[in-house]
């Protein structure tokens, strides 16, 4: 049985000697006040699920949160979210990459991750051999993605890849992160990358 004020669509089809149905659900509501924006749920089902596991999926309340991002990208009041709830979102965080790759300015964001994965790291060997990739890709003054820091920095980690800890890159991740907000985030937000973000985040397929 359908939630009150929702309208569901069964679709029986067949993918080789498999039956399939694709269960769609609608809110009434947002029917005739927007048909481009609509809310619905898409729930593709073999024939291994009974009848009384469609009926309890039908009856589950349909979340109105979008599918596409876990963050909300524009409040009510027009403020965007920061850089720092951007990147901890999978979808938005590969938005972002793919924008950067786009202007040919990369080397940030994957420095920042690649140092991300190195504070996870627990074994002192696979330290030093993490921290060696990290130096030779993007602070080696011949690597190709060479990052933009400060002398005194570039030295400072220099010096710590005879015995690296998990902190020697952490100047240097803050140096970007900075860089990042303050240049290539603000550009971001202008994009169409980030609108089409924006216009999937409203509403579902």
């Amino acid at each position: 049985m359908l939630v009150k004020d929702t309208i569901g669509l069964v679709i029986t089809f067949q993918v080789g000697f498999i039956n399939y149905k694709w269960i769609r659900i609608y809110e009434l509501k947002d029917i005739p006040q927007n048909r481009t924006q609509r809310r619905r749920i898409d729930i593709l089902l073999s024939r291994k699920r009974q009848k009384k596991d469609i009926q309890c999926i039908l009856a589950q309340k349909i979340n109105d949160e979008s599918f596409s991002t876990k963050i909300n990208l524009e409040d009510n009041r027009g403020i965007q979210p920061t850089l720092e709830t951007l990147l901890k979102d999978e979808r938005c965080l590969a938005a972002f990459r793919a924008f950067l790759r786009s202007e040919f300015s990369e080397e940030n964001i994957e420095f920042w991750l690649a140092c991300r994965d190195y504070r996870k790291t627990i074994s002192p060997a696979d330290l030093f051999w993490k921290a060696t990739e990290i130096y030779q890709e993007f602070l080696h003054p011949q690597a190709q993605r060479e990052i933009n820091v400060d002398h005194h920095i570039h030295e400072k980690i220099k010096r710590s890849m005879k015995a690296p800890a998990l902190c020697c890159f952490d100047e240097a991740v803050r140096h970007v992160y900075k860089l990042m907000e303050s240049d290539s985030y603000s550009r971001f937000l202008r994009s169409d990358a980030y609108l089409g973000l924006r216009r999937k985040a409203r509403t579902f397929w």
